[in-house]
C-alpha cells in the first residue's frame, strides 16, 4: 500500500511538472533601448524574439512578428548584449587574501571545495557571464566534471563549463613545492604530473576520458635555481601532448609567462596562451602568424599585488602589473588575436568585468573589450556560431546592463538581466 502510495504520488508530482513546463511561455521578446548585436554600434528600438533556448529574430522591434502568447519583457534603460565569455577561471578556487593556494590545495576538503564552487557558478551567472573555460581543479580531482554536471542538470544555477579537468604539468615542477615542506609527507599535488613523451601523451588521454573539453598544460614555472620561471616541457613533449589532444578535436591551452616557454608552445601549436606576460614582439609577431590566440589575465597581476605587496588599486603598478601592461600592448600593436580571461578564482567570482575595465585602461575601446569577450572568446572556443552574438540560431545567452557599455565599459557591473539558453537567471 505504501508503495502504491508512493507511485501516486511521483506520477502526481511528475504530471504536475509537466503541466507546469507546458504552460510556461517558450518564445519571449526582449526589448531595451539598445541592442548591441556582437558587432559595429548599438541599434535604438531593436528588440530580440526567442523560442526553445535559441534566437529567432533581431531587428527593429515594429518588424518583428512575436506570437500572441509571447512573453514579453521590456527593459528601459538598458543595454541588451551577448552572454559574456571568461576564458579563464578557476571557480574551484577562491581569492588568496582569503586562503592561501597551498592552504586551499593542502586543508580544503574537495567536498568543501565544490560546495563552494556551487556559489561561485551562480555568482559568476549572475554578473552576466553566461560561458566559462574552466583551467583546472588545482588540487580538487575532477570535481569540475561534478559541477558541470550540476550545472547541466539544473541543481545549481552557473554559467556553461568548459572545462580541463586536471592540468598537465612536468613531474616536480608545481605546487605544492616540495622544497616548502618535509620530504617525508605526502601531499596532494595541483595538477597530474608527466615526464617524457609516452607519459605526457597518456596524461592528455587521461584527462580527456575524464571529461576534459581542453587540455591545460603548464609549459613553465618557478623551477629556476633562483626561483625564477623556466620552461618545464621540451619541444619534443609539447609536440606530443598538442597532437594527442588535437587528433581527439580538443584544444590546447599554455600556460606561459616566459617568452622561451611561450615560444615553445606556439612551435607545438598551442591554442591559446595563458598570461603571456614576457612575450617578446618576435614571439606575438610568430603567435599572429600561426593564429595562436592571447588570453592575458590582467587583473591576476593586480590582485597578487593588492594581497602581498601592499598595491592600493589605482595606484602606481606593481612590476607585475607593468609587465602584464606592456604584453598586452605590444599583441595589440601586433594584431594577435585577444580574448578576454581574467584567472578569477584568484579574486572573488563575479567580479570578472574588472578584466574587461583593465583592457580599456590599457587602450582598447569599450567595443573592443566587448568583442574580446563575446565574439572573439566564442570563435577562440570554436563555438562562434552559437555563442557571443545576438543573431539568429545562435543560443540565447542574452544580457541587460544599465546604459551603454559600449560607451562606458564599467556599465557592465549593473547587470539587471541574465538569460542563458533561453532561461531566465536574473530579471
Amino acid at each position: 500500500m505504501r508503495r502504491w502510495t508512493r507511485t501516486l504520488a511521483l506520477t502526481a508530482f511528475t504530471l504536475i511538472a509537466a503541466a507546469a513546463q507546458a504552460a510556461e511561455p517558450r518564445t519571449l521578446l526582449l526589448t531595451a533601448d539598445r541592442v548591441w548585436t556582437g558587432d559595429g554600434q548599438p541599434h535604438a528600438g531593436w528588440a530580440v524574439l526567442v523560442s526553445d533556448g535559441r534566437i529567432k529574430e533581431v531587428g527593429p522591434e515594429s518588424r518583428i512578428a512575436a506570437p500572441v502568447d509571447a512573453e514579453r519583457i521590456a527593459l528601459p534603460g538598458k543595454t541588451l548584449i551577448p552572454g559574456l565569455i571568461d576564458l579563464h577561471s578557476h571557480v574551484l578556487l577562491h581569492p588568496y587574501n582569503e586562503t592561501t593556494w597551498d592552504d586551499q590545495v593542502i586543508k580544503e576538503q574537495v567536498e568543501y571545495r565544490t560546495l563552494l564552487a556551487g556559489k561561485h557558478a551562480k555568482d559568476t551567472l549572475q554578473a552576466g557571464f553566461t560561458t566559462l573555460r574552466d583551467l583546472g581543479t588545482e588540487g580538487a580531482n575532477y570535481a569540475d566534471v561534478a559541477v558541470k554536471r550540476a550545472i547541466e542538470g539544473g541543481v545549481v544555477d552557473g554559467p556553461r563549463l568548459l572545462i580541463a579537468t586536471k592540468a598537465i604539468v612536468a613531474s616536480f615542477s608545481y605546487g605544492p613545492a616540495e622544497r616548502s615542506y618535509r620530504p617525508d609527507m605526502e601531499i596532494p599535488y595541483g595538477a597530474q604530473e608527466a615526464t617524457g613523451v609516452d607519459e605526457a601523451v597518456k596524461a592528455v588521454r587521461e584527462q580527456s576520458a575524464r571529461g576534459a573539453d581542453w587540455i591545460k598544460i603548464y609549459g613553465d614555472y618557478r623551477t629556476g635555481v633562483d626561483g625564477t620561471s623556466r620552461p618545464t616541457f621540451t619541444l619534443e613533449e609539447l609536440k606530443a601532448m598538442v597532437e594527442a589532444s588535437h587528433v581527439t578535436g580538443r584544444k590546447v591551452a599554455v600556460h606561459a609567462s616566459t617568452d622561451a616557454a611561450i615560444r615553445l608552445a606556439v612551435l607545438a601549436g598551442a591554442d591559446t596562451i595563458e598570461h603571456g606576460y614576457g612575450a617578446s614582439e618576435a614571439t606575438f609577431r610568430l603567435m599572429k602568424e600561426r593564429g595562436t590566440a592571447y588570453v592575458p589575465t590582467l587583473t591576476a597581476p593586480e590582485a597578487i599585488g593588492e594581497y602581498f605587496q601592499k598595491h592600493v588599486r589605482g595606484g602606481a603598478p606593481t612590476p607585475a602589473m607593468q609587465e602584464a601592461a606592456r604584453a598586452f600592448t605590444l599583441a595589440r600593436k601586433i594584431g594577435v588575436a585577444i580574448g578576454n580571461g581574467s584567472d578569477v578564482g584568484v579574486f572573488a567570482h563575479g567580479t570578472n568585468a574588472r578584466e574587461l575595465e583593465w583592457m580599456v585602461r590599457l587602450g582598447m575601446t569599450p567595443t573592443e573589450a566587448l568583442r574580446s569577450a563575446t565574439v572573439v572568446a566564442a570563435g577562440i572556443l570554436g563555438k562562434g556560431k552559437e555563442l557571443g552574438q545576438l543573431v539568429p540560431g545562435a543560443l540565447a545567452d542574452v544580457v541587460a546592463v544599465e546604459g551603454d557599455p559600449t560607451a562606458d565599459i564599467a556599465a557592465l557591473r549593473k547587470v539587471a538581466f541574465v538569460m542563458k539558453g533561453g532561461k531566465v537567471y536574473r530579471r
